[in-house]
């Protein structure tokens, strides 16, 4: 059950050309030496001419050609991760079975400066991995500091084509004809043909069980019922542990904003992205500022704590695990660990997704589910050490034998086939569900190394969830859409609209906790009419032309 892969002509036409011209440069190359080489009868005068190389193969794995140890750095632009190759079993199966050995290197603090700091040296790790909205990915490719993939697997491993989506290949290929960097967890319009009805989101809004059911499970959907849950569960669990109740957590506050009353809960109350083709200005829209304004009456009733305002995800998480939130709009993967503690420790006292946030008409919230950008892209360094194992690798890892290797693990050790399925032990999926932490330093499959992760292909080992997971997973079925088509539109930090954009962004980050601290409904409208005229003087709507414009391009991209 690999992954669709649409359209298959492209493919075998993009092999073929491939093999054509690999074939074509040895016969032209090698014919001069052999005319030359050759006298009488066409015997070989020179008895020593080398023998020509065979071009690496399109239909067989580049990495098997050579095994030899070799260890890679490859940076992760992610502070938050805690894994280290080679202390899993899993991890130490692919280097024994490929010579590949991997050291990570991890920002310790502000995942921005480091890889900055990183550009302006010049130098970077043999691969790197960022989201692909980091405006770094540009910097890289416009300083000529990342390899051009495609012909990486040209000159070494045309097997890369082969294990990569035609599509992606084509949403990432950048002006110059290149492509630089390879999603991971990415999903096209013709993955959605096949997979969609699987998809699920993130997002989520959730409370805790017992404390939920004890209050008598009420309608949150509305304005009054969201304000007046948070009210009763306040006054009937005013501490938790000794510690004061947080009646609603948010996602942290950054610099640029707070992800859980932007994107959140725009997509909750199914607040349009555009309209008629034109992108539409969300954070303008009266349903949208409605339910800011009872975030604002949240606070000013004291349902709002102020852990809320300064708090990042390492406390957040503390607090989660000691269930002192109760209702979170938040994302379920982000607390996915703690969710799993507390199931252990009492089901009852574990969150579960409900009915959030609605609009007037009460649609259902348009969710963000998975989008032919993905989540991450790894990209090869100019100063790789090693180019040819390094494509070779980078296809292996995206192929359909390199994520069953990373999901699964070791035949064995961490799985076995079962019932006539290639499955996880029982008491290996069983420490997945009660301890990750212990499962990713134990084990080290199912995601623990997410670098070029396709979903897609996992999807035929996946377990069914578990609760205290499954519920969550459930509730945002039939709710989620691709927005492919929305993705990087965002222009450069450094062009006039990109600098205009992060002024924007910073704006907002000092709106947002304003706002909801103002002392009244028209002190909120007085602060959000003040931002979004201070939007337009900061000339905005040259942002939201130039977005316009790449809107455009990747609905025809899409073929939209």
């Amino acid at each position: 059950m690999g992954i669709k892969r649409k359209p298959k002509k492209m493919v075998l036409m993009l092999l073929a050309l491939i093999m054509t011209l690999s074939t074509a440069a040895c016969s032209s190359g090698n014919g001069d030496k052999n005319n030359e080489g050759k006298a009488n009868n066409g015997k070989t005068a020179n008895a020593t001419t080398e023998p020509t190389k065979a071009p690496p193969s399109a239909d067989e794995p580049g990495w098997m050609s050579d095994t030899s140890p070799i260890t890679f750095d490859w940076y992760l632009n992610f502070a938050w991760f805690p894994n280290k190759w080679g202390v899993d079993p899993t991890s130490k199966y692919i280097t024994k079975k490929t010579g590949v050995d991997i050291n990570f290197i991890v920002p310790a603090g502000n995942e921005n400066e480091k890889l900055n700091t990183l550009i302006a040296s010049g130098k970077l790790p043999d691969f790197i991995t960022l989201g692909w909205y980091e405006d770094a990915v540009k910097k890289m490719i416009e300083g000529d500091l990342v390899l051009p993939l495609n012909k990486l697997a040209d000159e070494y491993d045309p097997y890369f084509f082969k294990v990569s989506d035609p599509d992606k290949i084509g949403w990432y290929t950048q002006p110059d004809g290149n492509i630089y960097g390879y999603p991971n967890a990415s999903s096209s319009p013709a993955d959605y043909e096949k997979y969609g009805d699987t998809y699920v989101s993130n997002q989520t809004f959730v409370v805790r069980k017992d404390m939920y059911e004890a209050i008598g499970s009420p309608d949150m959907r509305t304005p009054e019922g969201f304000l007046n849950a948070l009210k009763l569960a306040k006054e009937k669990f005013p501490d938790i542990n000794g510690q004061p109740i947080i009646p609603l957590g948010l996602h942290e506050f950054t610099a640029t904003g707070n992800d859980s009353l932007e994107q959140y809960i725009q997509n909750f109350l199914a607040i349009p992205r555009q309209k008629d083709g034109k992108l539409y200005q969300r954070e303008a829209d009266p349903e949208y500022i409605a339910w800011m304004k009872t975030l604002r009456q949240a606070n000013q009733d004291g349902l709002l704590a102020k852990d809320i305002f300064i708090d990042k995800r390492p406390q957040m998480e503390e607090k989660i695990a000691q269930g002192r939130y109760f209702a979170m709009l938040y994302q379920r993967s982000d607390f996915a660990a703690q969710l799993g503690t507390l199931y252990q420790q009492d089901p009852n006292k574990i969150y579960i997704a409900v009915d959030g946030p609605a609009n007037t008409k009460m649609d259902a919230p348009t969710l963000n589910g998975p989008a032919i950008s993905g989540w991450t892209v790894t990209l090869i360094s100019k100063d790789v050490k090693d180019k040819a194992r390094a494509i070779k690798f980078l296809s292996y890892l995206n192929s359909e034998e390199g994520n069953k290797d990373l999901y699964l693990g070791e035949k064995g050790v961490s799985y076995d086939t079962i019932d006539g399925k290639d499955q996880f032990k029982p008491e290996v999926f069983d420490l997945m569900n009660k301890d990750r932490s212990a499962f990713d330093k134990q084990i080290g499959s199912s995601f623990t190394f997410w670098m070029l992760m396709n979903t897609n292909i996992t999807a035929q080992w996946t377990p069914k969830s578990v609760e205290p997971f499954k519920q969550l997973e459930d509730w945002t079925r039939g709710k989620t859409q691709s927005i492919s088509e929305f993705d990087q539109i965002d222009p450069m930090a450094n062009s006039p609209e990109g600098i205009i954009l992060a002024k924007t962004k910073e704006l907002r980050s000092k709106v947002l906790p304003k706002a909801l601290m103002a002392p009244s409904d028209a002190e909120f409208d007085k602060i959000w009419t003040e931002y979004l005229n201070k939007q337009k003087e900061l000339g905005f709507d040259k942002v939201l032309a130039f977005q316009q414009t790449k809107y455009e391009e990747n609905k025809k991209k899409l073929g939209m």
